[in-house]
């Protein structure tokens, strides 16, 4: 490289008439349409040498940094404007190859009235004498702030809008309210904040506001960063309740449906006593800055509030931030409503099928029985199973066991309607398939639109024997007093409600000292399995020779335990009582 000439008494700003002496006339316009385009221009101009130090800066970029243009020559960027970014290798690399390269500058610029963030595209060339020998480098620079403000806020629309459909696909992926609440905190920990929690309206207390005027949220779901659950040590407690009188930021969130962004100050503020004071200590020193309190709405109701933090070195929440977690919220809210909903729906279709179903059944003494109901443990809601016991003239049992199609409290509703008909028919005194094909025409008739399927066994003792009518129902299984396993094979008619008719009553002779199972199809349908296949592998049962009735029934809920339950359980064992 060449030597670092001395600062040039003359700049290009000076006047025409520094020109050599004989300059013509075409030389001078050259050099004020130069100078025009230099000095008038949009462009930032800078000369360096080659340590890099200001040989002549254009009145625009002095304009730019807010220093004068005296004050640039001599020294380096760093030394004129400190706070400004820029890649510092890559001027070197221009000296050393001569190869132009292009970078951006960004920092705080402009005099003491106007400073901001600005960024400039900058291009360096490197700079020759008459001889070939490297004098320095020529920077000239093209302000980009305004167009990469405008492609940063697209790629931050975009990114929300990504953000927004991820949610969509990962919350509320369950008709499950806590599993919902754990899947929105677990999101926005990993996308939008180092900690959250989700806080629900507890309403299931007597109706009108609570007592003194409160209201009274239950944690639902806690998530932290691995940093923060650290330095805060304890883990969080689910399920406690907190009330929020009328001061109460959280209720003012709610009541106002408008995010809350607060900054933790940095003392503990005068006069601040009770919980919250020393939860304010904690997240001080656990380095939490700031907070985001969102409400959990939909357009009937609050459903709760989602709160979120950062802390360390991660920037304080901006309203920005407050938006994308309100939209965020407004789109967990409806997923947490429908989670609300559907436990609602599941805890009173449950009530009433176990009410019903614990309604006492008065077989004849000669009889034992007993009966389990078990619910599904997925989403399903809890189904229309039932059955009955009932006590007929001449020393007769008749055993019923049915399953009622679809879920929720209609079904549970439907399934009363069939176990009271089924038990008004059966004191008819009608044979078992004129009892099915009257419940069917009913059922028909009546424009019910909820069909069942249906099995009836009638033990009777004078001949020693059990007859069956089947509606669609899976076949009955006996127990031997040996504990195996084995299918009573019946013909099935269609389900009752469809008006088709045509059942059968078939007799088997009895079970000394054998059990008879009847159950419905959740025990054994699986849905990657054909039926066949399990009802084959519950014949592979082998259970104790002799047991209690609950015994025997305990062992084949333990069968079924084994895999996923996707529909509900009814059973009823009965068999004649050893004299």
């Amino acid at each position: 490289m060449g030597t670092d000439p001395a600062l040039p008494r003359t700049l290009l700003s000076a006047d025409a008439e520094a020109l050599p002496a004989g300059a013509g006339a075409e030389l001078g316009r050259e050099y004020r349409m130069l100078r025009d385009i230099v000095e008038g221009g949009a462009a930032a101009v800078a000369v360096l040498d080659t340590r890099l130090r200001y040989v002549y800066v254009n009145p625009h970029m002095a304009r730019i940094n807010g220093v004068p243009v005296r004050e640039h020559l001599g020294r380096t960027l760093t030394e004129v404007m400190p706070g400004v970014e820029r890649p510092a290798d890559v001027p070197w690399a221009v000296l050393r190859d001569g190869r132009p390269r292009d970078v951006v500058v960004s920092g705080v610029m402009g005099d003491a009235g106007h400073r901001a963030r600005r960024e400039w595209h900058c291009v360096y060339h490197r700079r020759y004498d008459e001889r070939g020998r490297v004098l320095g480098l020529i920077a000239v620079g093209v302000e980009v702030t305004e167009p990469r403000r405008y492609v940063n806020e697209l790629e931050r629309a975009h990114g929300r809008m990504a953000m927004l459909h991820a949610a969509t696909l990962r919350i509320g992926t369950t008709l499950d309210l806590e599993t919902t609440c754990r899947e929105l905190v677990d999101f926005v920990v990993r996308d939008l904040a180092d900690g959250a929690s989700v806080d629900l309206v507890v309403d299931d207390g007597p109706p009108g506001p609570a007592p003194g005027g409160l209201m009274r949220l239950r944690r639902a779901a806690v998530s932290r960063s691995p940093e923060l659950a650290e330095r805060l040590g304890r883990p969080p407690v689910l399920g406690e309740v907190n009330e929020h009188g009328p001061a109460s930021p959280v209720r003012r969130v709610l009541e106002r449906g408008r995010p809350l962004l607060t900054r933790l100050p940095g003392r503990r503020p005068p006069g601040l006593r009770g919980p919250y004071a020393d939860r304010l200590a904690e997240y001080r020193a656990a380095g939490i800055h700031s907070g985001l309190v969102v409400p959990l709405t939909t357009d009937s109701r609050s459903v709760g509030v989602l709160a979120l933090v950062r802390a360390g070195s991660s920037p304080a929440f901006t309203v920005e931030d407050g938006v994308v977690a309100q939209e965020l919220a407004g789109r967990a809210s409806r997923a947490l409503e429908r989670a609300r909903h559907y436990a609602r729906e599941h805890s009173m279709a449950l009530e009433l099928q176990r009410a019903l179903l614990s309604e006492p059944t008065l077989p004849h003494p000669d009889l034992e029985t007993a009966s389990r109901y078990l619910p599904a443990d997925d989403s399903a809601v809890v189904g229309g199973d039932w059955y009955d016991s009932l006590a007929l003239p001449r020393g007769r049992n008749l055993l019923v066991i049915g399953d009622v199609m679809g879920h929720g409290v209609e079904a549970a509703v439907a399934m009363s309607h069939y176990r009271s008909m089924l038990r008004a028919l059966a004191s008819s005194g009608l044979p078992l398939h004129e009892m099915l094909h009257a419940a069917d025409r009913m059922i028909a008739a009546s424009g019910f639109d909820r069909v069942a399927t249906c099995l009836l066994a009638l033990g009777d003792p004078a001949t020693d024997t059990i007859s069956y009518a089947n509606a669609g129902h899976l076949p009955p299984l006996r127990i031997t007093p040996e504990g195996r396993v084995e299918l009573v094979p019946l013909p099935a008619g269609p389900p009752l409600g469809t008006g088709l008719g045509a059942y059968e009553t078939v007799t088997r002779s009895g079970l000394p000292g054998g059990t008879l199972l009847l159950y419905t199809d959740g025990l054994v349908e699986r849905r990657d399995e054909d039926i066949d296949i399990s009802l084959a592998r519950l014949t592979d049962l082998r259970l104790p020779p002799g047991g209690a009735l609950d015994e025997i029934l305990d062992g084949i809920l333990a069968h079924a335990a084994t895999g996923s339950v996707h529909d509900d359980i009814a059973l009823l064992a009965a068999r004649v009582r050893q004299v």
